[in-house]
């Protein structure tokens, strides 16, 4: 039988509640939580000090005082902005390596088991490209086997990759793409790999193909390499990152009950869900807070 596990990644508490004691109080006390996904949204790897140990300290007693563990750490929008180890740049995918290596330090040193996240995006020209698309495909894998020898060193439990809503991201907005990069990064990972399945991805972001439409198709076919899911509410046709309460549930596909049995029927042995509601930043803050808590108690009823 699948153990699932429920948590929130604190995607919600940047620019918000970016003190550690406020989000871990969220999190513990007002959510009843004790899983949360941290992003770098909140900590920059390549925070100088004193700036970076004074904030790992925190997180760490906020986490303590309020019952709280780091499952994993996240790359969060500002990563995902970036095109990373397929940049154009041979140099800016230098640096990508660079600000994924610190990554994994600091979810060292944040106690977490594993990170990860969006990894690399194909500029257009590169995607359209037959060749330099392949060349940059294998830099990325070489460039995660590198990653995971760090990681391994370390100690983490497993390395990240995300399932990503573009045809032009790895991995990609198809079933059988995402199947292919798998096995091919899973070669050569020093650490167990898995896939956080996102269930707002599927949204045709360059697929017409019904089965990578369909969230629950995603989970059946992948959820044995998935350790990681994100939980948003979506109407199927734009990457959201809504929450779950009545008025998005009215209008979005994923229902609770339909996700755990496609869970159980993937072969899957674990999964951590962490809620991702994603807010616009000028959204009033009571209606972000009691819109995370609404989308938890949700949850937890068919939990």
């Amino acid at each position: 039988m699948v153990e699932i596990s429920l948590g929130v990644n604190n995607c919600f508490a940047v620019k918000r509640w970016p003190e550690p004691q406020a989000w871990a109080e969220i999190v513990g006390a007002q959510l009843d939580l004790n899983s949360v996904q941290f992003t770098y949204d909140l900590l920059d790897p390549r925070t100088t000090e004193p700036g970076l140990t004074e904030y790992i300290s925190e997180t760490l007693d906020a986490c303590e005082r309020y019952g709280v563990k780091i499952h994993s750490a996240f790359s969060g929008l500002i990563a995902y902005s970036q095109n990373l180890l397929t940049h154009p740049s041979l140099g800016m995918r230098m640096d990508a390596l660079d600000w994924y290596a610190k990554a994994i330090d600091l979810c060292t040193r944040l106690k977490a088991r594993g990170t990860g996240g969006h990894v690399a995006a194909f500029s257009r020209r590169d995607f359209l490209t037959d060749e330099r698309r392949r060349y940059l495909e294998e830099f990325a894998v070489e460039s995660i086997k590198l990653l995971t020898e760090r990681a391994a060193k370390q100690g983490h439990e497993f390395f990240l990759i995300e399932a990503m809503a573009m045809e032009s991201e790895i991995m990609p907005c198809t079933i059988s793409g995402t199947e292919r990069l798998y096995e091919m990064v899973s070669k050569v990972s020093k650490v167990p790999l898995s896939l956080c399945l996102d269930l707002g991805h599927a949204c045709g972001a360059g697929t017409q193909a019904k089965d990578d439409l369909n969230p629950y198709s995603w989970i059946s076919r992948l959820g044995s390499k998935t350790l990681v899911m994100h939980l948003q509410q979506t109407d199927g046709k734009q990457d959201h990152h809504w929450p779950f309460t009545e008025e998005y549930n009215r209008i979005g596909i994923i229902k609770p009950d339909k996700v755990i049995k496609a869970i159980e029927t993937s072969g899957a042995k674990q999964i951590a869900m962490f809620l991702e509601a994603i807010h616009a930043f000028e959204a009033p803050v009571p209606q972000v807070l009691e819109e995370v808590k609404q989308s938890i108690q949700y949850w937890k009823e068919y939990l």
